[in-house]
């Protein structure tokens, strides 16, 4: 079974009332049978973060702790060059970890569309991704994700599991991929409590840094390049049809 772990990053709100420029999901999908491997190698990973840069175990790191050395990084003292190799090195550890990842970005520079919209459009678009994992795999898959909006995402998994459709790779018109292999209805974690939550969130934001070139400040932590650090755990088949960066989908809303 694929253990899909799922955070995001940005809003859903009109950039011109304070809104992100997108709203971006990140996924990392592990095999079941992998899961205790990789969760063992996760830890032995944030204890070698531990001793070289002193954060602790418990401590969350997401990627606006990184950039802003905010939140419980704050008190460490951290140079921009140390959270940057923090960062990167959580993008190679993926491959250790024999995870994929991959991004959604929905793009809102040229839209109008209201939040709801936005946030029906990520997840209908990541739900159809892992459809297809899922159907060329032969494997059932089950969704983990950050707190928050639980209703609407149980909502949109529930409606994929009757109901979902995808774009036709070749011509137009669309199909209809019901979501069958999907088990039960998605699972919320606090991402403090979940090393892979806090994983997707990494995942998330290098997506939506690879579709839009940061700042200086922001680039001295995650530069537009960060992306191309998770290698060959890129899920490259996301969007091997419609091309673009590989494993990152964007969509304008």
């Amino acid at each position: 079974m694929l253990l899909a772990y799922i955070d995001e990053s940005g809003n859903t709100g009109d950039i011109d009332k304070g809104g992100s420029l997108t709203y971006t999901l990140g996924c990392v999908l592990i095999d079941s049978e992998d899961w205790p491997d990789s969760f063992n190698e996760m830890l032995a990973f944030r204890r070698r973060i531990r001793d070289t840069f002193g954060v602790p175990m418990r401590v969350e790191l997401k990627a606006s702790y990184l950039l802003r050395n905010a939140g419980p990084l704050r008190d460490l003292g951290l140079a921009p060059a140390q959270r940057s190799l923090i960062y990167r090195a959580h993008m190679r550890e993926l491959h250790q970890l024999k995870a994929k990842a991959f991004g959604i970005v929905i793009d809102k520079r040229k839209g109008t569309a209201p939040p709801d919209d936005v946030f029906e459009l990520a997840w209908t678009t990541l739900l159809q991704r892992l459809e297809r994992a899922s159907y060329y795999g032969n494997t059932p898959f089950m969704i983990f994700h950050d707190e928050g909006e639980d209703a609407q995402i149980r909502k949109l998994v529930r409606k994929a599991r009757r109901y979902l459709t995808a774009g036709s790779m070749y011509g137009g018109g669309s199909l209809v991929n019901a979501a069958k292999r999907l088990i039960d209805d998605p699972v919320a974690r606090r991402s403090d409590h979940s090393y892979l939550v806090q994983m997707a969130d990494l995942v998330a934001y290098a997506a939506f840094r690879s579709t839009i070139a940061p700042g200086g400040s922001i680039a001295a932590v995650c530069p537009q390049n960060m992306w191309e650090q998770i290698g060959e755990a890129i899920r490259t088949e996301t969007n091997r049809v419609k091309g673009g960066t590989p494993g990152i989908v964007v969509r304008e809303a």
